[in-house]
């Protein structure tokens, strides 16, 4: 029986079991950095954080990119990277400069030397090739190196408003829109095992490099174009997706965390997590009232996910200034707890002081820049076209 999608009158991209899901990501990603830091590894699957932010990225963006091209008949280029640049610059260069000076000064004590390509490759978002060239720790500020992911997100997004243009110039259909995507995704995973195991490539070449992680956004990017929960129908009953496709898609996560044969984790991981995100997805939007999901929505789950743009950004930086400066008369679990509330107490006044001013701004411009839909013409021509920064009919 088809089911309708859930009310979307505003067209609005706030959707708050969303908010849960990140604010899960994050705190997976700092308890495993924690862990990490007190010497515990290998208990925590920190790096399924960051598959699921890039995912829910390309999931939001590409919902974003849709709707905006079914309510204008149009896409703003300008529009789409002003709102980028706005999102996430502010708070970026904030943390990458204040965790900059605090070490250059020693308040982030015990790091490695000061390298100004070091510096240079954060600032242009090439922390990630910095790390497969150079090592995770050397030449930036402790804690930076989490800067690798931004960098991943910003070299897809430089290119992906083009993409989805021309799936929407030359692909009919949004279902064959997604297997091209889809094939893009197997590419990659092509791409990585060749990686593997016919160059002998590592962890970090594999995990960090954009041309090998770009898939995690791109499977997101599928769900905002085909079977999105936001915007489309489904013919799959309740109880399939909640007893069915819900507890399979656990079952395949659990599967990707327990084997732990290098090869697997270094490529085919990745494309069963993200396979098995699409149905959890799904049902913590269209169901975020049952079960679980409804954890999601607790308010103190929400304001961690509101804020977890920030408390990604400071959490490695914090963690390590705590652990330096107080590991001779306080215990790791203690550290660990300080360092949260510093982490939370700071991700909140960025919000507050940095975020929230540049959201209201980014709207206002965004507003401005994307077109009215035009009057339907006697004898329309559905094919988008770019002109000047933007998509528009011809």
């Amino acid at each position: 029986m088809a089911t309708s999608a859930p009310a979307a009158a505003s067209r609005s991209l706030h959707i708050p079991s969303l908010d849960g899901v990140r604010a899960c990501a994050v705190m997976l990603v700092f308890a495993a950095h924690a862990f990490a830091q007190a010497g515990v590894t290998g208990v925590l699957p920190g790096e399924f954080g960051v598959t699921v932010f890039f995912f829910l990225s390309g999931y939001l963006i590409t919902t974003l990119l849709r709707l905006e091209h079914e309510q204008s008949g149009a896409i703003s280029f300008r529009a789409f990277y002003l709102r980028r640049v706005l999102r996430i610059f502010p708070p970026f260069y904030l943390v990458l400069t204040v965790a900059t000076v605090l070490w250059l000064v020693g308040g982030l004590p015990g790091g490695p030397r000061f390298q100004l390509d070091g510096l240079l490759s954060q600032g242009l978002f090439l922390t990630n090739y910095w790390v497969i060239l150079n090592g995770w720790f050397n030449g930036h500020a402790p804690g930076t190196w989490i800067f690798w992911s931004l960098a991943v997100e910003e070299h897809f997004y430089l290119l992906f408003p083009l993409v989805y243009l021309l799936l929407l110039r030359f692909v009919r259909g949004r279902g064959r829109q997604a297997l091209v995507l889809a094939g893009m995704c197997a590419a990659v995973l092509a791409w990585r095992l060749a990686l593997v195991f016919a160059f002998g490539a590592g962890k970090d070449r594999t995990y960090v490099a954009t041309d090998t992680r770009i898939d995690s956004i791109l499977f997101g990017c599928i769900l905002g174009v085909f079977a999105n929960p936001v915007l489309d129908r489904t013919r799959i009953d309740h109880a399939t997706w909640k007893f069915i496709l819900v507890p399979l898609a656990l079952l395949g996560l659990l599967a990707s965390f327990v084997i732990r044969d290098p090869w697997f984790q270094e490529s085919v991981a990745y494309t069963v997590q993200g396979i098995c995100l699409f149905p959890l997805f799904i049902a913590a939007v269209r169901f975020s009232d049952w079960g679980p999901f409804q954890l999601l929505n607790v308010a103190p789950v929400v304001f961690i996910g509101v804020v977890s743009y920030s408390i990604y950004l400071v959490h490695p930086s914090v963690l390590w200034g705590v652990q330096q400066w107080t590991s001779s008369f306080l215990p790791p679990v203690a550290q660990d707890a300080v360092g949260l509330a510093i982490t939370i107490a700071i991700a909140y006044g960025i919000a507050v002081a940095v975020e929230r001013p540049a959201a209201r701004l980014r709207k206002r411009l965004s507003r401005a820049l994307i077109p009215a839909k035009p009057a339907a013409p006697a004898t329309p021509d559905p094919t988008p076209v770019a002109v000047a920064g933007r998509t528009a009919r011809s």
